[in-house]
């Protein structure tokens, strides 16, 4: 191209510029985002690398059997094999049992706690809302092995209280039934001040207004907290039983460190078994599968609750 063919293109482009045309606009935009693209490169790469890249070989990897350091692609005959596990339907029949009574019990208790903490009349509030938050603070591991502690059947605390009331003790992470309460005790205690907060930030946001016209109509507490509290709610109730049912599906460090999935597999999760599967019997290709099961089954619940909870209308 010669030097007057380079200066007609570039006054060409100056004309467009002046002009505005489609073209100058698509021009000007790109190298308004260009500074934006850069910065946004190195979190963009990371993220490949940490997420992309192993999520892509976990779904690689759960197509393929490894006996004896050879891998063998035998494509979903390691999904077929969940059909037929006995564990993994166990697993899933135990994470749906805390998912129905755990989660529903934790979210009520997080409404109650915010409805009260955000009552005017209450001395000391601030107080109180510490208090009812410090527990999700703590870290999973430690305060497992507490209540660990506190289960113990021979001289446990909790043993000890009940036998001032004259009750013998419980073989709390021993019995089927009363290792699953101790495990869903647990992790109420746990979450419940985490939801609460996020309740109560949803609480706070609700115009004074609405009260006002609620007691004008002579409405009174039961009523408004039905017709205007749980309406108002319905999207952080929403986000907080989606992200509490992810929760209940990924349990791991409380069964692990309470019961370790027993008695008889009475706590056995899907990420415990995973675990198991995993990194003791060192089967990489199979959890990998029962990854993909999870992560699956996790989205099918969370958009029949999102279906479910959906402002009608």
């Amino acid at each position: 191209m010669t030097v007057a063919a380079v200066r007609r293109s570039d006054e060409g482009s100056r004309d467009d510029d002046r002009r505005g045309s489609p073209r100058s606009g698509r021009r000007l935009a790109a190298r308004r985002h260009r500074p934006g693209i850069w910065f946004a490169l190195p979190a963009a790469a990371l993220l490949a690398l940490f997420f992309a890249y192993p999520l892509a070989v976990s779904l690689l990897q759960s197509l393929f059997r490894t006996s004896g350091g050879v891998s063998t692609f035998v494509g979903f005959d390691q999904y077929a094999r969940m059909l037929r596990d006995p564990l993994v339907l166990k697993s899933l029949g135990n994470a749906l049992l805390i998912l129905v009574v755990q989660v529903p019990i934790m979210i009520a208790l997080a409404v109650g706690l915010a409805y009260l903490l955000n009552q005017a009349w209450l001395r000391f509030r601030a107080g109180f809302r510490l208090l009812t938050f410090l527990p999700s603070i703590t870290t999973l591991v430690a305060y497992s092995v507490v209540f660990r502690v506190i289960m113990t059947t021979d001289g446990g605390m909790l043993n000890q209280f009940l036998a001032l009331f004259g009750a013998g003790p419980i073989d709390w992470l021993n019995n089927e039934w009363w290792a699953r309460v101790a495990v869903i005790a647990s992790i109420t205690w746990r979450w419940t001040g985490y939801n609460m907060v996020i309740i109560l930030a949803g609480l706070q946001s609700i115009p004074p207004e609405l009260y006002e016209a609620a007691r004008i109509d002579g409405a009174g507490r039961w009523q408004t907290f039905r017709h205007i509290v749980v309406p108002q709610l319905r999207p952080v109730l929403i986000f907080t039983s989606v992200t509490s049912t992810i929760g209940a599906l990924q349990l791991f460090d409380e069964n692990f460190i309470l019961t370790g999935g027993g008695p008889n597999n009475a706590t056995l999760t899907p990420v415990l078994y995973l675990y198991k599967v995993g990194f003791q019997q060192f089967d990489f290709g199979y959890a990998s599968a029962i990854a993909w099961m999870l992560v699956i089954l996790t989205g099918i619940i969370a958009l029949i609750q999102f279906r479910i909870m959906r402002e009608k209308p």
